[in-house]
């Protein structure tokens, strides 16, 4: 993830520690005092699903799959967790509030010290269960909504589940769980992006995580915006975010899955801010360490297979009914995820070429298997121009070095 209100406005966050290694910075309470060394893990507690969504990178549906991991089953997969020192468990789906004992498992999570965050739909909250996911230690709760409600509702497959939504975004504020608005940008949700931003001021929402589509599931390539039509809606979430801001307006606001952001960020805050202001930028950047599959987030799906991120559920690790988490993750044996240890050294010529290859690293390698069919090929949403890429060695005004 990549924050536009930190890097853009200052704005801090609890994150700040994990993302940047910047806790000593921060006003805000942090998650942890020091960037993480263990990933965040993304549990795709079940592949039942209410709704049946355009982009579901986990294929979802209204039936209970065959042999998901059971409530014991959870429970040893968190102390392996734990264990292994996780500092994160995102509790998600499929829809996770389809399972009738989500609240034990986050409760449990907690218990462990690891902290418990919520990806959901948002259309089965209610009063009670809001108040049952914040008593058993529920720490946020990300609710999707993607678009209007005409879009929105288009765009997940039933009527009313925008309406449905937005009352639990109320259920959970009410209940005093922090709460994030979540949106994909794909071509026919984009032209609605500002209508939405407005939709989380309305509602109250003061985090906003605008998330690119990666090809998993049914987020197929076809689905997703030209490349310079990527760029300027990343553009404009820019500007929102610091009109809002400048208005007293303090949302934070949250770039992920593409980080050729990274490097407009950069770009960007120079031609804004100033050249003092985009060295600050970079240097974060650089902390946060680009694409963060294989490293800095795994995936375990519904029966206990271990994947590279949440979208990568074609390809598995290993499963922890076999083995502890953290000995499928250490396994550098594995010749893929060796390998996205050190892309560096496997990346495709233009971005081994990149100025802002220290921040971005090559961004979605799965995304460029699924457009290109080569692991290694040129991640298609990159759209950084030629000359934005190479700026030091073109001599362009303002050109940074890192260090």
């Amino acid at each position: 993830m990549i924050s536009v209100s930190k890097l853009l406005c200052g704005l801090d966050a609890e994150g700040d520690g994990l993302r940047y290694d910047a806790a000593d910075e921060a006003d805000e309470p942090q998650i942890s005092e020091e960037k993480q060394r263990r990933p965040v893990v993304v549990w795709n507690t079940t592949k039942q699903c209410n709704l049946y969504c355009e982009h579901c990178y986990a294929g979802a549906d209204d039936g209970c799959a065959p042999a998901e991991l059971s409530t014991e089953e959870g429970e040893r997969l968190l102390e392996d967790l734990a264990e292994f020192g996780v500092p994160v468990v995102l509790f998600s789906g499929g829809e996770p509030l389809a399972r009738p004992d989500l609240e034990h498992l986050v409760a449990y999570a907690d218990d462990l010290g690891i902290r418990p965050v919520l990806s959901t739909n948002g259309t089965l909250v209610t009063e009670e269960r809001a108040e049952a996911l914040r008593d058993a230690g529920l720490k946020y709760a990300g609710v999707s909504v993607d678009g209007t409600r005409e879009v929105n509702d288009a765009f997940r497959g039933q009527e009313g589940a925008f309406d449905a939504a937005i009352r639990g975004i109320h259920c959970f504020k009410d209940a005093g769980v922090k709460t994030g608005l979540r949106y994909t940008i794909t071509e026919r949700t984009a032209p609605v992006l500002e209508d939405v931003v407005d939709l989380l001021y309305d509602e109250g929402v003061d985090r906003f995580c605008f998330y690119h589509l990666d090809y998993g599931g049914r987020g197929i390539p076809d689905a997703d915006l030209d490349p310079a039509d990527k760029r300027e809606a990343v553009r404009r979430v820019c500007d929102l975010t610091r009109e809002y801001h400048a208005d007293g307006e303090d949302i934070e606001t949250l770039l992920v899955g593409n980080y050729a952001d990274a490097g407009f960020l950069v770009e960007y805050a120079r031609d804004e801010l100033g050249d003092a202001h985009a060295s600050m930028v970079r240097e974060y950047l650089r902390r946060n360490g680009g694409d963060p599959a294989g490293e800095r987030v795994a995936d375990v799906d519904y029966q206990g297979n271990v994947h590279l991120t949440q979208f990568w559920q074609d390809y598995s690790l290993g499963n922890v009914r076999d083995r502890a988490f953290g000995d499928i993750w250490s396994d550098d044996t594995n010749p893929l995820l060796g390998a996205l240890r050190e892309r560096e050294q496997h990346l495709p010529e233009r971005c081994q070429s990149c100025d802002y290859v220290d921040v971005c690293r090559g961004g979605s390698r799965l995304r460029a298997l699924g457009a290109t069919g080569d692991l290694w090929g040129e991640d298609p949403q990159c759209y950084l121009t030629d000359e934005e890429i190479d700026v030091n060695a073109s001599g362009t005004p303002g050109a940074m070095d890192a260090d």
